[in-house]
C-alpha cells in the first residue's frame, strides 16, 4: 500500500504554498496526500490579498471523513487562521494514532499575517503538545517564544523555548540566517545540525509547507525523526535551488525537481 499523508492547511490560489504545495511534495516523494483545507487565500507572487476561514464544521468534516476511512500515516498543519480552528485541529490530532508534523504558520513569505493574534495562545498550549515534530522558522519561533535568533548560538535557546511548550521534536529553522543554511533538530537530549549551502535565489515562496509536508511524507513511509528530517532538508535543498520565476514578485521552488532523476529521499 501507498502510505497516505493527510494536510491540514490553507488553499493558496498561486500554487507555490499551502495545501498546492503539500499535495505536490507529497507526489513527489511517493505518498499518497489527502487534504482538509481551512482556508481559502487570494494569493500570488506579490502576497495575499485576501483570505477566509473555513467553519470549524467543515474542517472537523473533512478530517473525519478521511481518516475514519482511509485512514493516515502522518498528519502536517498548516495555516489554521483562528483560535477556534487551532483547538479543533489539536483534538482531532491528539485522537489520531499517526505522527503529527506541526507548521505553525504566522505570516507568508511576502510579509502578511495568516494567523490572528488570538490564536497564539492556543497553539502554544492546544497544538505544539500534538505535535510529533514542530517545524517554526526564526519569525515563528520569535512570535510564539519572545526569543530572538541573531547567530547560530542561539538556535539552541530558541529550540528549548518551544520544546517547553510540548512536541516531541522541533526544528529550528535558520534560513533566515547569513551564511549557509543551518536548520538545528532536536527533542531536548539529542541534536542534529542541518547545513546546506544556500542557494542564490529569490524565488523561495512554499519553502516552509514543503519541508513540512516531506518530512510527514518520509514518516509516513516509516523513517525515524532524524531521517526524515534530513531527507526533507535535502529535498527542499534541491527544490530550493530550482525555483523559478513565476508573475511579478516572488517565485515559488520546483517541488518536481528530482522527478526526472528517480523519487528524491526515497
Amino acid at each position: 500500500m501507498i502510505p497516505g499523508v493527510l494536510t491540514v492547511a490553507g488553499s493558496d490560489s498561486g500554487g507555490g504554498a499551502g495545501i498546492q504545495a503539500d499535495l505536490k511534495t507529497m507526489l513527489a516523494l511517493g505518498v499518497h496526500g489527502m487534504s482538509v483545507i481551512t482556508a481559502v487565500t487570494a494569493q500570488n507572487s506579490l502576497g495575499v490579498q485576501g483570505a477566509w476561514e473555513l467553519p470549524v464544521e467543515a474542517v472537523r468534516a473533512q478530517y473525519r471523513s478521511v481518516v475514519d476511512d482511509i485512514g493516515v500515516q502522518a498528519i502536517k498543519t498548516g495555516m489554521l487562521a483562528s483560535a477556534e480552528l487551532v483547538e479543533a485541529v489539536a483534538e482531532l490530532i491528539g485522537g489520531t494514532d499517526a505522527p503529527a508534523v506541526v507548521d505553525p504558520v504566522g505570516v507568508s513569505k511576502h510579509g502578511d499575517s495568516l494567523l490572528a493574534a488570538s490564536a497564539l495562545d492556543s497553539v502554544r498550549t492546544k497544538l505544539l503538545p500534538v505535535a510529533t515534530v514542530a517545524t517554526p522558522n526564526l519569525d515563528e519561533v520569535a512570535q510564539l517564544t519572545g526569543v530572538h535568533v541573531e547567530s547560530e548560538d542561539d538556535l539552541r535557546r530558541a529550540a528549548a523555548a518551544v520544546l517547553a511548550y510540548g512536541p516531541r521534536w522541533v526544528v529550528v529553522k535558520g534560513g533566515h540566517l547569513a551564511g549557509d543554511a543551518l536548520d538545528l533538530l532536536t527533542d531536548g537530549s539529542e541534536e542534529h545540525w542541518l547545513r546546506a549551502p544556500r542557494h542564490d535565489n529569490r524565488h523561495t515562496h512554499g519553502t516552509g509547507c514543503t519541508l513540512a509536508s516531506a518530512i510527514a511524507s518520509q514518516l509516513a513511509k516509516g523513517q525515524s525523526v532524524p531521517e526524515a528530517v534530513a531527507a526533507a532538508k535535502e529535498y527542499v535543498t534541491g527544490a530550493i535551488a530550482a525555483g523559478f520565476a513565476l508573475g511579478g514578485g516572488i517565485g515559488p521552488v520546483d517541488h518536481g525537481w528530482a522527478l526526472t532523476r528517480g523519487t528524491p529521499g526515497a
